[in-house]
């Protein structure tokens, strides 16, 4: 039985925590032609979600922080944030085969405008431009609502492999031409691309070397990374890399930081380009450590280092990273679980992750804890 009301947490404007209001009386929405209807289990945090409320994207005169504005002003309040959607589908709208119904699917949460299968230019999705799953239901199109009916993953560790870290990072590897044999290097490794990009190296057969804080070198060797390099301290990153890698060329590196370190980073790259078989490439998705950089645009031109800006991917990403998903070749990096009632905390939590923070945290509806949550509850 579907009920008339539900409880979200509604983004009523930019701001603090505060900006998130605990709803009860929202109105369930109902599917239109093409669409389902979601009972959402779990949806994982991504660091979008913060952004967004804070209004963190700079602009480009002077990298001040000032309001979020993608995909023209789709951003409308209130919202309920939420990309990596996991639920069960309990209602079908017209031109939705009705056994759909009872279907538990991952939510690929691009808003997309065009029908290419390899191209998306309008970097939109749902949690931004329309209703995302920190609710009890959604609203989202059939199409892309993927049916995962593993057994061995339960819904909280299926939505900590959700779209929005597991597509950008497919996409930045997918834009840098990266392929097997190749040597990457992934900064930001621990947080949910991070972990995404060591698995997704090793599935194409490229060798993934990781650079992240302190803490956390075993947990990422055991996803994969052939090396990882503690960030902390490190004055000079040619040299380092050089240290870590045993002289190994770097091929492309995915960027997940930005700020001060990126140029070090290109330099690496370039520190031996007789030996290079392919141009140097920097694929870039995020600026946790800064919006603005300095960068010798006679560096780039001369050395012909190529640069990528990457965010969100493609159906057809999405449709591969599903399959893999489906055929068990990608493992879930879950942190732990809380409710959804408890996100303000989450989102304190999420700002000042520990040393022994690694992978998704994954938001649970209140009434579906005991089934979806409890079990990886985040121990505190």
């Amino acid at each position: 039985m579907i009920p008339r009301y539900m409880q979200a947490m509604v983004l009523t404007r930019h701001g603090g925590i505060d900006a998130l209001e605990w709803r009860t009386d929202m109105p369930v929405p109902e599917p239109g032609p093409g669409e389902v209807l979601l009972r959402i289990t779990a949806t994982a945090k991504n660091n979008t979600d913060r952004k967004v409320r804070e209004g963190l994207y700079a602009t480009q005169d002077t990298g001040v922080a000032t309001s979020f504005r993608m995909a023209g002003e789709t951003l409308r309040f209130p919202r309920i944030q939420g990309a990596d959607v996991v639920g069960h589908v309990v209602a079908a709208g017209e031109g939705v085969a009705p056994t759909r119904i009872g279907e538990r699917g991952l939510l690929d949460f691009n808003i997309y405008r065009g029908d290419d299968p390899h191209l998306n230019l309008t970097p939109d999705y749902y949690g931004h431009g329309a209703d995302g799953g920190f609710a009890e239901y959604g609203v989202f199109p059939s199409d892309q609502v993927h049916h995962v009916p593993n057994p061995d993953l339960s819904d909280a560790e299926l939505a900590s492999l959700g779209m929005c870290s597991w597509q950008t990072g497919y996409h930045m590897l997918t834009s840098a031409g990266v392929s097997a044999g190749e040597h990457v290097l992934i900064t930001g490794a621990s947080g949910g691309v991070g972990t995404a990009l060591i698995q997704l190296c090793r599935v194409i057969g490229a060798v993934p070397h990781a650079v992240s804080g302190p803490g956390k070198a075993k947990a990422l060797h055991a996803l994969g990374a052939k090396t990882v390099i503690d960030r902390t301290g490190v004055t000079d990153w040619p040299a380092e890399i050089a240290r870590a890698t045993g002289g190994r060329i770097i091929d492309a590196v995915m960027d997940l930081v930005g700020g001060d370190i990126t140029p070090g980073l290109i330099a690496a790259m370039c520190r031996d380009l007789g030996a290079r078989r392919t141009p140097p490439r920097l694929a870039i998705a995020g600026a946790s450590a800064g919006n603005v950089t300095q960068v010798l645009w006679t560096q780039i031109y001369l050395n012909q280092v190529q640069i990528f800006g990457v965010s969100h991917g493609t159906r057809a990403e999405a449709r591969q990273l599903i399959d893999w998903i489906r055929t068990g070749r990608l493992r879930p990096v879950l942190a732990g679980t809380m409710k959804l009632s408890e996100l303000h905390e989450a989102e304190r939590l999420f700002v000042d992750r520990g040393a022994d923070f690694m992978g998704k945290l994954v938001i649970v509806p209140d009434a579906e804890w005991e089934q979806h949550g409890a079990s990886h509850a985040l121990k505190g």
